[in-house]
Formats: C-alpha cells, sequence, structure tokens
C-alpha cells in the first residue's frame, strides 16, 4: 500500500471527523469507513484508529489524532487550522 495514501486517508478521516463518546475511553473522533476497506484495515493494524466489522465507523486513536495533526501540518503548512 502507498504510504502517502494511507497518510491522506487518515489526514481526511481527521479532518472530517466528529467527536463521540466512547465509554470507556472517553471522547473520540469517529468518522465512516468510507475509505478502501485495505487503507481502514492497515491504519487499525498500525494502531491510528479503531475498526470493527459491527460497525459502520471508525474511531480515531489519541496515536491517530496526533499524528493526523502531524498530517495537517506536513501537508496544508504550518498555519493549517488544526480542529480541536
Amino acid at each position: 500500500m502507498n504510504k502517502q495514501i494511507e497518510e491522506l486517508t487518515l489526514m481526511l478521516l481527521y479532518l472530517t471527523a466528529w467527536e463521540e463518546e466512547a465509554p470507556p475511553f472517553g471522547k473520540h473522533k469517529r468518522n465512516w469507513k468510507t475509505h478502501p476497506s485495505e487503507i481502514i484495515d492497515q491504519l487499525n493494524k498500525d494502531g491510528m484508529l479503531v475498526s470493527t466489522d459491527k460497525s459502520n465507523s471508525v474511531f480515531l486513536t489519541n496515536a491517530g489524532a496526533l499524528r493526523a495533526q502531524a498530517l495537517v501540518k506536513k501537508y496544508l503548512g504550518e498555519k493549517a487550522v488544526l480542529l480541536s
């Protein structure tokens, strides 16, 4: 899998996510599984998000959200506005 495609997918998941309570873990960013399953599976394996077969959405892990924030800066520049 092309690493750049994985990075851009993670960044898009982050930028278009909504926050949702995920007991007992607290608030996390969540998004629909609208990207290719191979990429979702790889990001899940890398610990960037949590994906299950039972859900049509994924949760970004703390590590995934931090990595996505760094990718926003990488691809959109230092002055990019980050979602909180």
